[in-house]
């Protein structure tokens, strides 16, 4: 359940775009036409789902304050959190380049169509985002990271695809010319927002039943150890 929850949560919820506006270069250039989107998009989520989890194994035996344990008694003082951004742009500039040159291998159109913006994932805010907000979040499994990575980038994914659809849409509509380009773009990225906050409390609803149910079960305990405590001094009264 703790990995459906995180799963829809990355992908509604704390969307990595509608939520945070993050990767939004990426977002604006290449949504221009649905095949390019879908391309960067699949390359994003493998990205993500490597990166994030390969990043959790490093902050927890290799970054934290006491992570080197491992090593022996002489290391449990050490604290190398400080090279946190180093070490996660690190591992993801490896998985760029992977998937630079698989793309490259079996789509060249692909590639082509991508052009600069296929590299710079490695310094897409999104990505290094989501090793960071992993890291924040102190993420307990290397399973959840692996969830939380991958909802992250499916959650990217949907977010450049729905753009780059209603994109196409626009060419062929009488858009003013005030806000033909970019401008619109902007406007349908906030009402998509808007549009995504009402995913707040999809997974809550639950939790709040629980916490009402629980506040009126000792409601009902403790007027019911009122009513006795008050029959007894009546009792002794008597």
């Amino acid at each position: 359940m703790e990995h459906i929850e995180l799963f829809f949560k990355s992908i509604f919820i704390d969307n990595m775009v509608f939520a945070t506006f993050l990767g939004m270069c990426s977002y604006l250039a290449v949504s221009k036409k649905v095949s390019t989107a879908v391309g960067l998009g699949a390359a994003v989520i493998f990205v993500l789902a490597i990166t994030v989890p390969l990043n959790w194994l490093l902050d927890q035996y290799v970054l934290q304050p006491g992570a080197l344990s491992w090593l022996g008694a002489e290391y449990a003082d050490y604290d190398l959190s400080f090279l946190s951004f180093i070490m996660f742009i690190a591992t993801i500039a490896t998985m760029v380049q992977l998937v630079e040159i698989v793309v490259e291998k079996f789509s060249p159109s692909l590639y082509n169509s991508l052009g600069i913006f296929l590299p710079l994932i490695a310094v897409n805010c999104a990505i290094l985002g989501g090793s960071l907000f992993m890291q924040s979040r102190e993420i307990a499994t290397l399973g959840l990271a692996t969830t939380y990575g991958i909802g992250s980038g499916i959650g990217w994914f949907l977010a450049i695809l729905a753009i780059a659809a209603i994109r196409e849409k626009i060419r062929y509509s009488n858009v003013p010319p005030a806000l033909r380009g970019l401008g619109i773009t902007f406007i349908i990225t906030g009402l998509m927002a808007i549009g995504f906050m009402s995913f707040g409390g999809m997974l809550t609803g639950g939790d709040e039943e629980e916490t009402k149910e629980d506040t009126t079960v000792e409601v009902q305990v403790n007027a019911t150890e009122d009513n006795i405590e008050i029959a007894n001094n009546t009792k002794i009264e008597e």
